[in-house]
């Protein structure tokens, strides 16, 4: 019996320190520092149905001071932001804000950028854009998160969300192949 309790508190450690291990390995990793890829379009979702509808205060920095916005969500994401050009497709910059991303952490916050535009009958759509911890590439993939339409992917260093609460897949779509052709390079 003493010989059972013994393999059984040994594998009970064993297990145990595996999974501190697993856990530490996961809050540690790079991947982990930016969040789960699939949390992207979770979060993309709920920027969007928060400030999509904004009347008076859809953005913090206007498309009137352009630069000042790529230059400071650059700096906040510690990595170069770009703002795609969607004129040919209908949508004009709104503007952009900079939110609260995922804490790999307690403590450690890791912004996101959330960039608004708009078209002539008054449709947005908004792009949220994070560090993608490993510098990889994602194809396009499409979720619907809480009634609101998103194209999501990885590009380098940064990942990228595309959401609207009233496009349908294949205009939205259209439009994510247009930011993702712009890349951030």
């Amino acid at each position: 019996m003493t010989a059972l309790r013994a393999a059984a508190s040994l594998l009970l450690g064993v297990a145990i320190g595996a999974a501190a291990s697993w856990t530490f390995f996961e809050w540690n990793s790079p991947r982990s520092a930016a969040g789960d890829f699939g949390s992207l379009a979770k979060r993309a979702a709920l920027a969007h149905a928060t400030y999509a509808p904004e009347v008076r205060h859809p953005v913090e920095v206007g498309a009137d001071q352009e630069p000042h916005l790529v230059a400071w969500l650059s700096k906040r994401l510690e990595a170069e932001v770009r703002v795609p050009k969607l004129a040919a497709e209908g949508f004009a910059l709104v503007g952009g804000r900079l939110l609260p991303g995922e804490a790999p952490s307690p403590g450690v916050p890791l912004p996101a950028a959330q960039f608004m535009y708009e078209n002539a009958n008054g449709r947005r759509i908004t792009l949220y854009v994070r560090k993608a911890g490993l510098h990889e590439r994602a194809d396009l993939r499409y979720a619907r998160e809480a009634g609101v339409g998103i194209f999501h992917w990885i590009d380098g260093a940064l990942a990228y969300a595309l959401a609207s609460g009233d496009m349908g897949r294949g205009e939205l779509r259209r439009l994510a192949e247009s930011v993702q052709r712009q890349g951030n390079r």
